[in-house]
């Protein structure tokens, strides 16, 4: 059972989710709230470590999990023949000790949604389940609880916070 707080960050590319996950971790940071972040990459495998590194040795020479401790850090990379499932990486980001685990991404999943809207075209978002909030970039004729505009995030945000915070 998971213990810590999940909420995702979903909408369609260019949609303005890492700006908003952005301005989100710097807020709940500022109130002390420590956020994990798991991020859903849907264009290709990221390149995230340096291949000529000890790490990156590692992957080549077969490891399928490498990570690097040090200074209060650790880094792990793993692989596997399929994507990797919500539901294995939110474990792990439990086993860490955080207040909020934030997901940017994984539109399909069962965790409170703040979705964002560029236009009409993206409607279809909000008949996903668990919608807590939306932003729209731009008026839609459709009246959606809990909705902010564009420029608002900072109230979205708050609002959210409050609730994380549970008052």
């Amino acid at each position: 059972m998971v213990k810590t707080p999940v909420i995702q960050v979903v909408g369609y590319q260019n949609s303005g989710k890492t700006l908003f996950a952005e301005k989100f971790i710097e807020q709940a940071t500022a109130q002390d709230i420590k956020v994990g972040v798991i991020k859903h990459h849907g264009h290709g495998t990221p390149d995230v470590y340096d291949q000529k590194k000890d790490s990156g040795r590692h992957r080549r020479a077969g490891a399928v999990v490498t990570g690097v401790s040090g200074g209060g850090m650790i880094s792990v990379q793993a692989t596997q023949e399929t994507e990797w499932e919500l539901e294995k990486l939110v474990p792990l980001y439990d086993s860490f000790d955080l207040d909020l685990i934030l997901v940017e991404g994984f539109k399909e999943e069962r965790y409170p949604k703040i979705v964002l809207l560029r236009d009409k075209r993206d409607m279809n978002l909000l008949n996903k389940k668990h919608v807590i909030a939306t932003i729209l970039k731009e008026v839609l004729d459709v009246s959606v609880d809990n909705s902010y505009h564009y420029d608002q995030m900072n109230d979205c945000i708050k609002h959210v916070l409050k609730d994380v915070r549970g008052g």
